[in-house]
């Protein structure tokens, strides 16, 4: 594929995401500059082919990928745009309400930054060039976002195989709460709560349970700085997903012969919630389910 608007971009923040962003970018024949503070992490996306260090005597490129937890977005765009590193700017970060009206607050130049979020596909824990390939690419531009801008980005998403899609960032933000936050936090408690299980017990447990504790994989520390940065929608979830476990434990402590039914009523709303997953197309894999950081 040939790059329409996209001939170089500078890719900063060498984890898998941005690592995997820029392998896809260079295999559809973008020239890609690597930044990151840590020094091995842009060695590895080197050798991976992802491709070459960024240096100060480049020309600013056609866009600047900041591929950052959400609490050095902003720092790291307004650096990039101070130092005129591309013409337009996008983030990959998992919140997008707080970070956007950062941005804003920060004075950065909001006709050249379009926030944005990829969705990761099924397959191997680590970077590849097919990490985005048929998933969502959300995009949440601004009023203001001139045309140019929006299409630079979107040609990004292109070329890395996503599919776009544009919400405003409290539509975003609200989504990810239900269909990733939320469920990040539910299984680090489910996962937390096999530290009181005999460990010579744990071999008992099937594919069920090691799916769900497998969403706390992500890097220490990531997913803290995420579930901070959408607070408001993640609360309410957990509340409403606590009244209802609650609610479950109410009905097993009483031990009445109504407890069965009002039970089959709880989990026929369980079953009905994982249908009209399935019914999308666009549900994970048991596979998939081993890719904690597409929050």
């Amino acid at each position: 594929m040939t790059p329409a608007f996209l001939r170089t971009a500078v890719v900063i923040g060498c984890g898998v995401t941005g690592t995997s962003i820029a392998l896809a970018l260079t295999g559809a024949g973008v020239e890609v500059a690597l930044a990151d503070q840590d020094a091995d992490a842009v060695a590895r996306a080197r050798r991976m082919g992802a491709g070459t260090e960024w240096t100060p005597d480049r020309p600013p490129a056609d866009i600047v990928v900041v591929a950052t937890p959400p609490s050095a977005v902003v720092d790291v765009l307004h650096d990039a745009q101070a130092r005129g590193l591309g013409h337009v700017c996008t983030d990959t970060a998992g919140t997008k309400d707080i970070v956007a009206a950062e941005a804003e607050l920060r004075g950065c130049d909001l006709k050249g930054y379009v926030p944005g979020h990829p969705l990761p596909a099924g397959g191997p824990a680590g970077p590849s060039a097919s990490r985005f390939a048929g998933r969502p690419w959300i995009l949440c531009p601004y009023d203001t976002t001139p045309r140019w801008a929006l299409a630079t980005v979107a040609e990004l998403a292109a070329l890395c195989g996503a599919v776009r899609r544009d919400m405003t960032p409290q539509e975003h933000d609200l989504a990810m709460a239900a269909v990733s936050h939320l469920p990040y936090v539910v299984a680090a408690v489910v996962a937390g709560g096999l530290l009181d299980v005999d460990p010579a017990l744990l071999p008992l447990a099937g594919d069920e349970l090691a799916g769900v504790v497998r969403a706390v994989a992500a890097l220490p520390g990531a997913g803290s700085d995420l579930l901070a940065h959408n607070a408001g929608p993640v609360a309410d979830r957990l509340d409403q997903a606590a009244g209802a476990l609650a609610a479950a434990a109410r009905m097993l402590h009483r031990g009445e012969d109504t407890v069965p039914v009002e039970l089959a009523l709880l989990l026929e709303l369980g079953e009905r919630g994982r249908a009209a997953l399935e019914a999308t197309g666009e549900h994970r894999t048991a596979e998939d389910a081993r890719r904690p950081d597409r929050m």
